[in-house]
């Protein structure tokens, strides 16, 4: 397998423009090494601060020893599907009828692994994984910190060949140095795509720049794999309202953000004819983690006149025709004025739904670590209820177990 990475036509011709507009509203210096949300919907100064860590303290001790205190009890862990991923194999009825089909692979918290439909009669499309982390703590080290009250739903050596590893910012539930480690040390090697200012981070692996891609918000590659059909696929990064940092002197050093990956439409040939058939092309959305509004309220989740982010009407402009898949954070909103700037609870995430014109969705960034302190469960329930209330058609947005692959 061979992979190549190139700029897309759309790239290329905006660069004149794109220098012309000069420093990214984003941007906090005249080169890319701070960023920060350039919006009134986020406000950095209801970021958890020491009246929180009071708050959350119990909370914050039972994640860091692993105590069964506040964890969710085996009652609860029990309700969350877990199996083995088939990755869409399981029924050979069904192999050819969802070849030309989006098939999405839940892992657990923001790990997907998607594979695009394909063009071709018994050959594989596209296959990105999205956030891959398998370690049992999201710290930097494994002796302490957040632990999964439930597991990976297979090894990582289970995972199939992948052509890119999409990351969407530093944080430790996003991007796990051992994951990473062994995935990139395949052959053959996919590609990572991740944000701005992790291009140190990639070297210290070991990963040269020819692999490793790190975008600004709207920059988009087109990735051109021999193994897939079709052979070709956009990547874009693009933006989200959130922060970075794996330390104490490196908050918003690097960006975050969301993905759109997009495939065109190709002709399929049969292997029993010589007809052709067009696969139609298949854009899908990746959220990575973001807020959506700055609630200043615990007990409160806020009016409805509160600024909301406007980059996610912006993708949805941008990309006219909509999604036909995307993977949307739901959970680790509470306590709200300190977590709504930084996490969706399931009233943003439906309205973020609607905002880039999505027209199937799954929940994501809940039922694996015990990050907040909303129930384990109630993330999915609130995601009902909130698309009752805002006429959305039930099973458009919703959640999946753990190693289930979901079809569109």
């Amino acid at each position: 397998m061979s992979i190549e990475v190139s700029e897309t036509p759309a790239q290329a011709s905006a660069r004149e423009e794109r220098q012309k507009a000069g420093q990214p509203a984003h941007w906090l210096h005249s080169k890319p090494i701070e960023f920060h949300n350039p919006w009134p919907s986020f406000r950095s100064n209801q970021l958890p601060g020491f009246k929180d860590a009071v708050t959350m303290l119990p909370y914050m001790f039972s994640m860091l020893t692993n105590s069964s205190s506040v964890l969710p009890d085996k009652e609860t862990v029990a309700k969350i599907p877990i199996q083995k991923p088939t990755w869409g194999t399981a029924d050979s009825k069904l192999v050819a009828e969802n070849a030309q089909k989006i098939k999405a692979t839940w892992l657990g918290h923001a790990c997907f692994l998607v594979e695009l439909p394909s063009a071709t009669a018994g050959v594989r499309g596209p296959r990105i994984l999205f956030d891959p982390v398998f370690s049992d703590r999201c710290s930097p080290n494994q002796w302490m910190g957040p632990k999964r009250y439930t597991p990976p739903p297979c090894a990582l050596e289970d995972i199939p060949e992948i052509d890119a590893i999409v990351i969407s910012h530093n944080h430790y539930d996003h991007m796990d140095t051992t994951s990473l480690t062994n995935l990139l040390a395949r052959t053959p090697a996919p590609h990572v795509f991740a944000p701005l200012g992790n291009e140190s981070y990639f070297e210290g692996l070991s990963i040269p720049a020819s692999r490793a891609h790190c975008l600004d918000w709207w920059d988009a590659r087109r990735v051109t794999s021999s193994a897939a059909s079709p052979t070709t696929f956009d990547i874009t990064f693009t933006p989200g309202q959130h922060f970075t940092g794996r330390g104490l002197r490196d908050r918003f050093k690097s960006l975050w953000g969301g993905w759109v990956v997009e495939s065109s439409s190709s002709p399929q040939t049969s292997s029993s004819s010589s007809a052709e058939n067009t696969t139609p092309p298949a854009r899908i959305y990746f959220g990575g983690d973001t807020g959506y509004r700055s609630v200043p309220s615990d007990t409160d989740d806020g009016p409805d006149t509160l600024p909301v982010c406007p980059a996610f009407k912006q993708i949805g402009a941008h990309f006219a025709s909509g999604f036909d898949f995307a993977m949307i954070p739901i959970g680790a909103y509470q306590p709200r004025r300190a977590m709504s700037p930084v996490h969706c609870a399931p009233r943003d995430s439906v309205a973020l739904f609607q905002d880039i014109r999505a027209r199937r969705a799954l929940g994501m960034h809940w039922g694996a670590w015990f990050l907040t302190t909303e129930h384990a469960l109630e993330p999915p329930r609130l995601l009902r209820e909130e698309c009752k209330k805002r006429g959305i058609e039930e099973g458009a947005f919703g959640v999946c177990g753990i190693g289930e692959t979901v079809v569109f």
